[in-house]
């Protein structure tokens, strides 16, 4: 059964929860790509990447380069309503869910090029951060 999943059609929350899971999916690949083995390891690293405090950080960063409609999913995700846990700064949260909510709309777009550009600049800017 094949099922037409439209972007434009899902609320942002929907969107940030797809683009959770293909940005945590991106990173653990980046990290065995990087060599990492080790379980624990992996986990604390994947951790660095897929944060609020660094998915706002990485939106901050790319947000001159996003055209106008990757800013208006953005911005939708940002100003979408949710619980924000509470080891987590409101700002922080709603930027990152704005990121994740770009991710799941390239995604459900099928824009795989646009997608995987977003995905390498984002773990660039940890991965410069870390250096």
């Amino acid at each position: 059964m094949e099922v037409a999943l439209k972007a434009d059609q899902q609320s942002p929350l929907v969107l940030a929860y797809v683009g959770d899971a293909v940005y945590e999916l991106y990173v653990r690949t980046h990290l065995l790509e990087q060599g990492a083995v080790k379980m624990n390891e992996l986990h604390k690293t994947a951790v660095k990447y897929v944060k609020a405090t660094a998915q706002a950080n990485i939106l901050k960063q790319l947000e001159g380069e996003l055209s106008e409609e990757e800013y208006r999913i953005v911005k939708r995700g940002r100003n979408a309503k949710s619980q924000v846990p509470k080891n987590t700064e409101v700002v922080d949260y709603r930027y990152s869910t704005g990121f994740e909510s770009l991710i799941g709309y390239l995604h459900l777009n099928e824009d795989k090029e646009r997608l995987n550009e977003i995905l390498e600049k984002s773990v660039a800017v940890i991965d410069e951060e870390e250096r």
